[in-house]
């Protein structure tokens, strides 16, 4: 009997073809541009809307990713919303709620994330509720900005854990409400607070930070004494993992990654098309990390895990 070997039989083609739409599609290349591209390398010819439901293949995948039981475990959890465009009956920006977590072994992994209008506290506690729901049971340190809530939603879910304020983000709320010709001085001197060896040195240069800018900008500096507890609480932790845990950088460097992959898209048409995408950068960011080790992490580990029962 007669076999070709030339060319893959048409099932393994158009598997070939479909895997390469995903690919493109978790780029943020559209429907239509994919289509285009298709008939030119492949010449099959796809419509925008066949190139749309292949993509939509995703989707049972997404929805056990958001159901799948979780590590029982986290040394830190990142916790950051993005903006991306979506359409429900009008054009508007929404929340994509993130979380990013590094285990005591230094693997990291994008724990979840979900969708909602706006950035609020009652959906970052449903968030919250739902990781400790399928089996998150322990963190130690949990890194956020200023969303008002936040520090008494984590007590009540994870009373244990200790929270760091980004200090970045604290930077540039500070940068927003002192003069242009001020900024420069004011960010570099409060950038010290995280170069020091030890907290009691980081306390001394926050509070001659305090006495030196009080009288021009004492809102500001009221501002800074009433989160004082949570930020310098990084320095209770290994120095080796230091430059990580100051900051939400981590999260954030994601967050860009997404939005850069969304830039073509003038708007997603629904939500579950842009749970779609954003579950497919989620997927792909754990299996390129799967196993690897955050810097100064492996260093560190048997100290990290031993703050766990």
């Amino acid at each position: 009997q007669f076999h070709q070997h030339t060319l893959p039989g048409y099932r393994q083609h158009a598997d070939i073809v479909e895997s390469m739409i995903i690919k493109l599609y978790s780029k943020g290349v559209t429907p239509r541009e994919i289509a285009g591209l298709i008939e030119k390398m492949y010449g099959s010819h796809y419509s925008p809307a066949q190139v749309s439901n292949i993509s939509k293949q995703m989707i049972p995948k997404v929805e056990a990713y958001h159901n799948r039981k979780l590590s029982d475990e986290f040394f830190c959890v990142y916790l950051d919303a993005t903006y991306l465009p979506l359409r429900r009956e009008t054009f508007e920006r929404e929340a994509v709620y993130i979380a990013i977590g590094i285990k005591p072994n230094g693997h990291k992994e994008v724990i979840d994330y979900c969708i909602a209008p706006s950035e609020n506290i009652e959906v970052w506690t449903e968030m919250l509720q739902n990781m400790k729901s399928r089996g998150l049971k322990q963190v130690e340190l949990f890194l956020s900005d200023g969303v008002v809530g936040m520090k008494a939603a984590l007590t009540r879910t994870y009373p244990k854990a200790h929270f760091q304020r980004c200090l970045v983000h604290v930077m540039r709320n500070i940068c927003a409400k002192v003069r242009v010709d001020d900024r420069e001085k004011i960010m570099n001197e409060f950038k010290q607070i995280h170069q020091q060896t030890s907290q009691k040195e980081a306390a001394a240069v926050l509070h001659e930070f305090y006495a030196k800018w009080n009288k021009a900008y004492s809102h500001v500096i009221k501002g800074l004494r009433e989160i004082e507890p949570d930020l310098l609480v990084f320095y209770n932790y290994p120095k080796q993992i230091r430059a990580s845990i100051y900051s939400t950088n981590m999260i954030e460097s994601f967050n860009n990654v997404i939005k850069r992959k969304a830039k073509p898209k003038a708007e997603f048409p629904t939500e579950q098309s842009l749970d779609a995408f954003i579950g497919i950068q989620a997927m792909s960011y754990n299996d390129r990390y799967f196993n690897r080790i955050h810097k100064g992490f492996g260093q560190v580990q048997d100290t990290l895990e031993s703050y766990f029962d």
